[in-house]
């Protein structure tokens, strides 16, 4: 009989979960992992992984299949609108082995943390959805259902994490849906093409009327375009083009609109259909008394422009995993007082490392999509190209908000737990229980 008690219930098995699940597991802890979609899939995501990131995933042991699989190295960065290429290069990262970014596709990025979780000794539930969480901080009570069984099955944890991303709402969290549809609510699209003319290690950000978006060569040798569009936008482009997909539509739109999509695009050919979701919500979720944590976008989101989602999800997690294993953990991890201390710390120090991302990237979209305010950026940009090389930087491309020292101290694995004597934390408590 499966277990149902564990020492952290994990929901969302993206960078952000799979990661925590990973570190917490690797401390002996018993973790539980609910995802509700099967792997491998595709994503909307502009599927850039700066390079402050690949410390972390090379810790996490998933570095060489990355670095085997990702696409090349990401050293240029680009501002197209109209007719206009301005290139410069990205900031350099200081640590010795991973200089400059990569991109991978998140089928295959989401699928190397989520057997390495598995590998770790995580219980995977997959696909399986949440249809309650219930209880108080010490306390949860989380109901679960897999697709397999009709029965629902209750998971026990003194720790419950949100790392379920932007499009479902957490069973425990108010509802969070918009009385109403605005025009200036954005859409997100991304498709995968084969064959493309792109620089291979360039990573152009796109300008357009009503949108921003961007282009990478990632694994395989595909290019990623994904982009955002307002709403009132593309109801004017689909009314222009009836009977056309949503996706098609804003492909013609930027071929039309960009010289450096249309000069890409020319002899490449489209993999499969274009993604779409939204409308986003961009802005800071996380609290000071939030219950239970909450990592990645769960915590936050900023607007795509400047390709922070992945880092954000994945350092958010390890800034929690870093309360969550240090030095001042209690004899009992059920403790209230403690989890409220670790949320609080980690609420204040999320908003250090991530809340200039938020208003920088809010900055750039809004002067990305405006014709009257993109016009002087890109001449300020053709000016001083290196005006992009120093937005790239304040993005976050070579920062890290993870202690990747302190993280290697604390999360001993579990074979070397066991042959210290040291007793996990789920057996401690849990023996027995199924």
């Amino acid at each position: 009989m499966m277990r149902s008690v564990f020492d952290a219930v994990i929901v969302g098995a993206g960078p952000a979960g799979s990661s925590a699940a990973i570190l917490l597991a690797r401390s002996g802890w018993s973790v539980a992992l609910v995802e509700k979609q099967r792997f491998p899939r595709r994503k909307v995501c502009g599927e850039c992984i700066a390079a402050s990131n690949l410390p972390l995933l090379d810790a996490l042991g998933i570095g060489s299949a990355i670095d085997s699989v990702a696409g090349p190295q990401l050293r240029k960065v680009a501002l197209m609108r109209g007719d206009r290429t301005i290139i410069a290069d990205l900031p350099e990262s200081p640590h010795g082995k991973y200089r400059w970014g990569r991109a991978l596709g998140r089928e295959t990025l989401d699928t190397l943390l989520l057997e390495r979780a598995r590998a770790a000794g995580v219980l995977v539930l997959q696909p399986c959805a949440v249809q309650a969480i219930e209880g108080e901080v010490g306390d949860w009570h989380c109901v679960v259902r897999t697709v397999f069984s009709g029965t629902p099955l209750t998971l026990h944890t003194p720790i419950a994490i949100d790392a379920h991303g932007s499009w479902e709402e957490f069973p425990s969290s108010r509802p969070r849906l918009r009385e109403s549809r605005s025009g200036s609510d954005l859409f997100a699209f991304k498709a995968n093409f084969h064959d493309t003319s792109l620089d291979q290690g360039s990573l152009p950000i796109l300008s357009f009327d009503g949108g921003y978006g961007g282009m990478v060569v990632a694994d395989g040798g595909l290019t990623t375009i994904a982009g955002c569009i307002r709403s009132d936008r593309l109801g004017e482009l689909r009314r222009a083009s009836p009977g056309i997909r949503a996706g098609e539509v804003v492909e013609a739109m930027l071929k039309q609109q960009c010289k450096g999509v249309r000069t890409a695009l020319q002899g490449a050919s489209r993999e499969g259909a274009w993604l779409a979701v939204g409308p986003l919500n961009p802005g800071i979720r996380l609290g000071v008394e939030d219950e239970p944590f909450r990592i990645g976008n769960a915590a936050g989101e900023a607007h795509p422009i400047i390709g922070e989602g992945i880092s954000m999800a994945l350092q958010s997690s390890w800034l929690l995993c870093t309360h969550l294993l240090g030095t001042d953990q209690p004899q009992s991890i059920t403790s209230r007082v403690w989890q409220r201390e670790v949320g609080r710390r980690y609420a204040v120090e999320w908003r250090h490392q991530f809340e200039s991302r938020l208003k920088l990237a809010a900055t750039f979209a809004h002067l990305a999509m405006r014709p009257v305010l993109s016009a002087p950026l890109v001449a300020l940009a053709k000016a001083w190209p290196g005006m992009l090389t120093l937005g790239a930087k304040w993005g976050g491309k070579v920062r890290c908000a993870a202690d990747l020292a302190l993280i290697d101290r604390l999360t001993p694995t579990v074979e070397m737990a066991a042959e210290s004597g040291v007793v996990p934390f789920g057996d401690a408590r849990h023996s027995g229980l199924t």
